[in-house]
């Protein structure tokens, strides 16, 4: 069973910054695509940025050019950098990955929370 373990979530001020770390037991290299979603209070989880093996990353509107995705293959390890956060970054983020099978599998989800 593969498990992704996150980390690196907490308060920050608004124009403030995190990094979130997803580690993984097994290769990213069994995976075609990784990512990261969101999930606010009373809100749908949402996609925040999506990067298939071949290919560019996907950002969502909302945070493109603040947020980064970092793939580290001999690490196992997916990071998101975040960036002149704002009160509506606030949220659960989940790291995703997908196999070929299109099976997704999820982090245990962390909290980020922007606010002065």
């Amino acid at each position: 069973q593969v498990q992704f373990v996150e980390s690196g979530g907490g308060w920050v001020q608004p124009g403030g910054s995190l990094r979130l770390s997803c580690a993984s037991s097994r290769s990213l290299f069994n995976f075609v695509a990784v990512g990261w979603y969101r999930q606010a209070p009373g809100e749908q989880r949402e996609m925040v940025v999506n990067k298939p093996n071949t290919g560019s990353p996907y950002y969502a509107d909302s945070v493109q050019g603040r947020f980064t995705l970092i793939r580290d293959d001999a690490k196992n390890t997916v990071y998101l950098e975040m960036t002149k956060l704002k009160p509506e970054d606030t949220a659960v983020y989940y790291c995703n990955a997908r196999t070929r099978d299109t099976e997704d599998y999820w982090g245990q989800g962390i909290q980020v929370t922007v606010s002065s």
